[in-house]
C-alpha cells in the first residue's frame, strides 16, 4: 500500500515549504510525490489537473492519497464530492494532514448503499462553503480597499526606485548637505523616502574616500557604516 503525496501551489512566487514541513512531521513512509506545476490554474477541476490525473493512474486499491490541506486539491464543494467518489470507486483512501478536514473520516460510507454518509457529506459541504465565503469576503475587502486608496490618490504597485544612473548623484548631494525631502522634491520627484533611504544605506566609502585619505576608525572602505556617523564626517570634510 503506497502513500501518494499530492502538492500544489497557486503561483510561481509561492513555496511548498509549509506543505513539506507538515507532511514530514506526519512521518509518511516511502512517499510517492506528485507535485503540480505552479502554472496550473486552481480553477481547473482537480480531476483534470495533469499531476493529479497521473496520481490516479498510478494508484492501486489500498493506497492512500495524502494532502497537506484540502484546498490544495479542491476549491468548491462539487469538486470535493467528485474527488471522493473517484477515490471510493478506486478503493483509495484520503488523508488530510492540516485544516478543518484533518479530523474527519472522509471515506466513511453507508454499509448497505455504499454512499457517502449523510453526516460526512453535510460537514464537507458546510466547511467548503465556509471556506469559499471567506475567500469571497477577502476579495471584496481587498477590492474595496484598493478603490478607497485610489480615491485618495494612491496608486498600487511597487514604489518607484531611484534610477541607477542617479544613485551617485543622490549620495553626493546628500553629503553636500541637501535633505532627503529636498532630493525627493527636486530632480527625483515622486520618489518615496524609503527608496532614498535604501540608497543612502549603501556603503558611503567611495565618496568619503575621495574626500580624505585618512578617514577615522569608524569609517572604513568597503564597509557599511552607521550612516549618521559617516555623513557627519563627510560633511565636515566638505566644509573644510
Amino acid at each position: 500500500m503506497a502513500n501518494l503525496v499530492y502538492k500544489r501551489v497557486s503561483t510561481d512566487q509561492q513555496s511548498t515549504a509549509r506543505q513539506n514541513l507538515v507532511l514530514h512531521e506526519a512521518g509518511i513512509e516511502d512517499p510517492v510525490v506528485f507535485e503540480e506545476d505552479p502554472g496550473t490554474t486552481s480553477r481547473l477541476h482537480p480531476l483534470q489537473r495533469p499531476k493529479f490525473r497521473e496520481l490516479l493512474t498510478y494508484a492501486r486499491p489500498g493506497d492512500t492519497v495524502r494532502i497537506y490541506e484540502m484546498f490544495r486539491l479542491v476549491r468548491g464543494t462539487g469538486h470535493i464530492l467528485d474527488v471522493l467518489d473517484v477515490l471510493h470507486r478506486d478503493q483509495v483512501a484520503l488523508r488530510i494532514h492540516d485544516g478543518a478536514f484533518s479530523a474527519m473520516d472522509l471515506t466513511a460510507r453507508h454499509p448497505r448503499t455504499g454512499e457517502l454518509l449523510s453526516t460526512v457529506k453535510f460537514m464537507v459541504q458546510t466547511l467548503a462553503a465556509a471556506a469559499e465565503l471567506q475567500r469571497d469576503l477577502q476579495r471584496e475587502l481587498t477590492y474595496d480597499g484598493l478603490r478607497a486608496a485610489e480615491a485618495k490618490g494612491s496608486k498600487g504597485g511597487r514604489r518607484p526606485a531611484v534610477p541607477a544612473t542617479k544613485t551617485d548623484t543622490v549620495r553626493t548631494s546628500y553629503l553636500e548637505g541637501r535633505s532627503i525631502a529636498a532630493l525627493a522634491q527636486g530632480e527625483l520627484l515622486f520618489i518615496q523616502r524609503p527608496a532614498l533611504d535604501q540608497v543612502l544605506q549603501l556603503p558611503l566609502a567611495p565618496h568619503v574616500g575621495t574626500l580624505s585619505s585618512r578617514p577615522p576608525t569608524k569609517v572604513r572602505r568597503n564597509m557599511v557604516c552607521n550612516r549618521s556617523t559617516t555623513v557627519r564626517y563627510a560633511r565636515a570634510v566638505i566644509a573644510t
